[in-house]
């Protein structure tokens, strides 16, 4: 398994996570796995074991050194390639003041090389390499390479990739293929030209022998111009080599009755540790203590996919006639786009029951999944989402827009029966996101004897790595019978 970031080692979003809890859940199961990412500035070198090896591409470039340590408990191996001047930088993609760091295809196109000869210096052949994004992309083209041209150590490897997001596809000036050590011809076959442009997920997307992404909505989704960023032509055309499988959650990281970061634990059977919970984030976001109004919170990167526009936006966004005329209370934690940071700022001061703090940290999103009674998610497109399945396990009902891993995981609440674990809606209009929220506000109110049984409903839907593991080990099945050209199992 090859990606830029792995949790906890290094994290810029939800990818890190998702490899790092599937490589433990692989490795638990007891399949021999191997993960490989860069060693970021960042990665105490002190924290890791030499183990004396060297890798390189091959072209001329300076070696890496390479550095090991275990997955956990799990059995597995992480490896962390350390090559100063391409990983010694703080950002994984980039900075604040370079956002993108130029020479991203160099950084990432080294990672995939080193993989494949870290492969061969353990003389260690696999079954499967996955690749995870963009920025491992290559991974698919170079396994296929070494594939036709009879490579001892990769004759039987099939390659997997998994797109956590299209959205973000490692574009790049068509002069940078020259860098990537393939022949000329591969810019054109393998998939690389994108309206005269190099893009790497697309060469990854079309050399591979199964596609995955992270939810069954979003695979869906992703075959539509609508969320095919480009791509769904080619998203259709391998639609029988993709499938969607639901992320995971970390049940020992989040998990109501164990949390070392809330103030009282509690789970489905006995809830009376939540008030507890709520009082303290109504404290620590300079709310009032009111067990009575409802709290409604939102994590988020504060970005255009997460449909801040409709929320936020100065004038028109849904949050300001939320919290004036609706009995509630509203606490944000994000950061992102300058200009709904300052928002925040202001409707934290002109609002008494909205407040905001700008940027992440991991003990308050604990505090506030705990916390809150809603989750708000008005996701413009979401390809799973952690933070709704954090709010299930926590009895926080999620208010969401009706799209990818959304739409898989919140059951819209039916008022007749109280059936249901949050409230869903579909078009992403400021007008919308003020109905839905009011419509939860109304169900407080109104028939809190379906809030509770909601939140006890919500907290049994178990959404665990394990199973996520059975299903990618289904899609690796698949990919071997294809890349040795056998039969597929329908089954499978």
């Amino acid at each position: 398994m090859v990606s830029s970031e792995v949790a906890p080692w290094a994290k810029a979003g939800g990818l890190a996570d998702a490899v790092g809890a599937l490589a433990e859940a692989l490795a638990r199961a007891g399949h021999e796995l191997k993960v490989v990412m860069p060693r970021y500035y960042r990665v105490d070198r002190g924290a890791l074991e030499d183990t004396g090896l060297r890798v390189g591409s091959g072209f001329g470039e300076p070696d890496a050194t390479v550095y090991s340590t275990p997955l956990e408990d799990s059995g597995g191996t992480l490896y962390l390639l350390d090559r100063e001047d391409l990983y010694g930088r703080d950002g994984i993609y980039g900075v604040p003041g370079e956002t993108d760091f130029r020479d991203n295809p160099m950084r990432f196109a080294f990672l995939c090389r080193g993989a494949l000869d870290l492969c061969r210096q353990l003389d260690w052949e696999p079954d499967v390499a996955h690749a995870h994004d963009w920025p491992t992309a290559l991974m698919p083209v170079l396994v296929a390479e070494a594939r036709a041209a009879g490579s001892p150590s990769f004759h039987k490897t099939a390659s997997v990739l998994s797109i956590h997001n299209l959205g973000y596809q490692g574009v790049y000036p068509a002069a940078d293929f020259a860098r990537l050590g393939l022949a000329p011809d591969r810019f054109d076959q393998a998939g690389f030209e994108h309206y005269g442009r190099m893009n790497l997920l697309k060469a990854g997307l079309t050399m591979a022998d199964a596609l995955s992404t992270v939810s069954p909505t979003y695979a869906r989704e992703i075959q539509t111009s609508d969320f095919g960023f480009g791509l769904d032509g080619l998203l259709r055309w391998r639609s029988a080599d993709l499938v969607g499988i639901l992320n995971g959650v970390d049940l020992g990281d989040w998990n109501p009755a164990t949390d070392p970061y809330i103030a009282a634990r509690y789970d489905a059977t006995d809830l009376t540790g939540k008030a507890a919970c709520k009082a303290a984030l109504q404290r620590e976001f300079g709310l009032p203590e009111n067990p009575d109004v409802p709290l409604v919170a939102m994590i988020s990167r504060l970005a255009d996919q997460k449909g801040i526009g409709e929320l936020f936006g100065p004038m028109y966004g849904a949050a300001w006639p939320i919290c004036s005329e609706m009995d509630l209370q509203f606490a944000v934690l994000g950061s992102g786009e300058a200009w709904c940071e300052r928002e925040l700022s202001i409707l934290s001061s002109r609002l008494p029951n909205f407040k905001a703090r700008v940027g992440m940290d991991e003990r308050l999103a604990h505090v506030v999944e705990a916390g809150a009674d809603f989750f708000l998610m008005p996701s413009r497109y979401e390809p799973c989402g952690l933070s709704q399945l954090y709010s299930l396990r926590y009895g926080t009902l999620p208010v969401v827009r009706r799209t990818g891993g959304l739409a898989d995981t919140v059951e819209n609440y039916e008022q007749a029966t109280g059936e249901g674990t949050g409230f869903v809606f579909d078009d992403l209009t400021p007008r919308s996101i003020y109905d839905t929220v009011g419509w939860a506000v109304w169900a407080w109110y109104n028939k809190g004897e379906h809030i509770d049984a909601m939140r006890k409903r919500a907290m049994g839907r178990v959404f665990s790595w394990d199973r996520a593991a059975t299903e990618y080990l289904a899609l690796y099945r698949r990919a071997i019978a294809r890349a040795r050209g056998e039969p597929i199992e329908e089954n499978e």
